[in-house]
């Protein structure tokens, strides 16, 4: 006899939610959403969505009424927990918008809990558009299957962020004048709490990189011997501490999974 098909199948369309699921919730999804449920994916009554509300975990939804405007849905049963997110922070100086937008995806590809943006001396830029970053920060987490979004802070000032850094969690930072390699840095740690902080195109000043320096977390660290775009030292430190000290480690432990 064939095998039964999977339910939901893998190709169900995913969606984050605003409100926390339980079985047998009736959820209207509207606006861009349901452009792309109905215009994109043309999903009909009876079709298969899941549902992630950033709170409980994965849902399996059932589509009971698919408008042009609205799409109206009803939780079925769960499918899997919220994800336990290591505890790892990236704070990436600002740059530009379609070199941030990289970060944004990839560090929530990643696994990041936090990102924390930074204007630093030689930021090219000041200002984050929130609703854009959420928006691609959420997509990001609906097409790598995560079931927890990371936060998303509001830009600060590198001062600021030093002056409230938590006393409790390392700050490896990214310093062209050199540092531990990175890799035997963390594996010397262990999976303690921690964040990476990241330069502009211009890197750190002297004064900035003093500032940092004298924060007893701080840990200067190196990415290798090559120059490294500042969107690429990011994501390489967030591979790196994620596969030495992150949820790469033990994959079933961890509960991930790779894009099928």
């Amino acid at each position: 006899m064939p095998a039964t098909p999977a339910w939901p199948p893998k190709s169900a369309p995913r969606l984050f939610v605003a409100d926390p699921l339980r079985p047998g919730v009736h959820v209207m999804i509207e606006g861009p959403q349901a452009h792309y449920l109905s215009r994109v994916m043309r999903v009909v009554a009876g079709d298969p969505v899941v549902l992630c509300d950033d709170v409980t975990g994965e849902w399996a939804a059932r589509v009971v009424e698919a408008g042009k405007r609205s799409v109206a849905l009803e939780t079925i049963e769960m499918l899997r927990e919220r994800e336990t997110v290591p505890e790892i922070w990236l704070c990436p100086a600002l740059i530009k918008k379609d070199r941030f937008d990289l970060v944004l995806e990839k560090a929530t590809e990643l696994g990041v809990a936090r990102i924390a943006p930074v204007v630093t001396r030689r930021c090219v830029a000041d200002k984050l558009n929130p609703e854009r970053a959420r928006a691609i920060v959420t997509e990001a987490a609906e097409q790598c299957a995560r079931t927890a979004l990371p936060e998303l802070a509001a830009p600060v000032k590198l001062d600021a962020l030093l002056a409230d850094w938590p006393i409790d969690r390392r700050l490896y930072f990214a310093d062209e004048n050199g540092g531990a390699p990175l890799a035997p840095a963390i594996a010397a740690a262990g999976s303690q709490r921690a964040g990476f902080l990241v330069g502009p195109e211009g890197g750190f000043d002297d004064q900035e990189r003093a500032a940092i320096r004298a924060l007893p977390q701080a840990v200067p660290i190196s990415l290798g011997p090559r120059i490294l775009r500042a969107e690429t030292a990011a994501l390489a430190a967030l591979a790196i501490w994620m596969a030495e000290a992150g949820d790469w480690r033990d994959r079933e432990e961890a509960g991930g999974r790779g894009k099928e």
